[in-house]
């Protein structure tokens, strides 16, 4: 049984002039009909089904619809027209800094974050200690919220979301947040979840990210479906290619043909790099400066066969 389906869902948004003015003026403008409504598709007939396990990628430039999408999936949106059929509990990673008290201190807000998602007290205090260390913020406890960077905020709300164990995890670019090393582990806790059998579904910028942890991907651009598949490098190859290209697949064929582009073009990439560290090498040698013609033999070797070197 699938765990998600959504089927042909939209999501339609009306924009008019009735957030400028008030009611009487509403009707007045409504009978002289004088009055303007536009409807703007954030998506647009957009399908794909998900079993248990399953891991979705949502891939797109800024404004193509995913973060919309996203919260008709959590329910915080209802589908303009379409259906979205979900089973099972949902923990909804979409704005991780929102629903803080930036007057109360960290360790408070902790607890209050807790009691929003349903914790219980004494709960919180099993997990109070391992939350904070996750967060790497044993140093900032009691110090007011609105003192912590952006990326303290993301990452106490990280740990805090993580205490959950839902059926389906929706994450919005939370695997970005903090340096290096907090993402490789934030990364490392996703996977550990993921592992244990819940269905995901991850909207990241980060395409090594889609390709490592996902094993389904959704395309959408400009609200509209480009196409939904489980070949992922497939479609991560594409999407690479298109943003260098700006050329939009319609079809399935085009999709193979812009990943078959980035091949031939990182192939091209690879031979012009040889050729210049061989240029080097060459000129170094001419130059007959043993220390420098040495230099470049290996950076040469190492990039052309490294093998040679060990």
């Amino acid at each position: 049984m699938a765990i998600i389906t959504a089927d042909k869902v939209s999501i339609c948004y009306m924009t008019g002039d009735f957030k400028d003015i008030g009611l009487k003026e509403y009707v007045m403008r409504r009978l002289k009909g004088h009055y303007h409504v536009k409807q703007f598709w954030a998506d647009k007939d957009i399908s794909f089904s998900l079993e248990k396990g399953d891991m979705l990628g949502i891939i797109g430039t800024n404004g193509a619809g995913k973060s919309t999408l996203l919260k008709a999936v959590s329910g915080v949106m209802v589908p303009t027209s379409g259906r979205m059929i979900i089973h099972g509990s949902i923990a909804a990673l979409l704005e991780l800094a929102s629903g803080f008290d930036k007057e109360l201190t960290v360790k408070e807000n902790t607890y209050l974050r807790g009691a929003m998602l349903g914790y219980t007290r004494k709960f919180m205090d099993e997990k109070y200690d391992e939350i904070i260390h996750f967060a790497e913020l044993e140093e900032f406890q009691d110090r007011p919220f609105k003192q912590l960077s952006s990326g303290m905020k993301s990452r106490l709300a990280f740990s805090i979301a993580c205490l959950v164990n839902p059926d389906i995890l929706i994450l919005d670019e939370v695997l970005s947040v903090g340096d290096g090393a907090f993402r490789k582990k934030s990364g490392d806790k996703m996977r550990q979840i993921l592992d244990s059998g819940v269905t995901g579904i991850l909207v990241s910028h980060s395409l090594g990210q889609v390709r490592e942890l996902c094993n389904k991907i959704l395309w959408i651009d400009h609200g509209h479906q480009v196409g939904f598949s489980d070949n992922v490098k497939l479609y991560c190859d594409a999407y690479e290619e298109f943003l260098e290209t700006k050329k939009l697949p319609k079809n399935h064929e085009d999709i193979i043909r812009l990943a078959d582009a980035l091949l031939k073009r990182k192939k091209r990439k690879t031979a012009l790099a040889r050729q210049n560290e061989a240029e080097k090498l060459k000129s170094a040698l001419v130059k007959a400066n043993s220390k420098e013609a040495v230099e470049a033999a290996v950076a040469f070797l190492k990039e052309t066969a490294p093998a040679v070197l060990k």
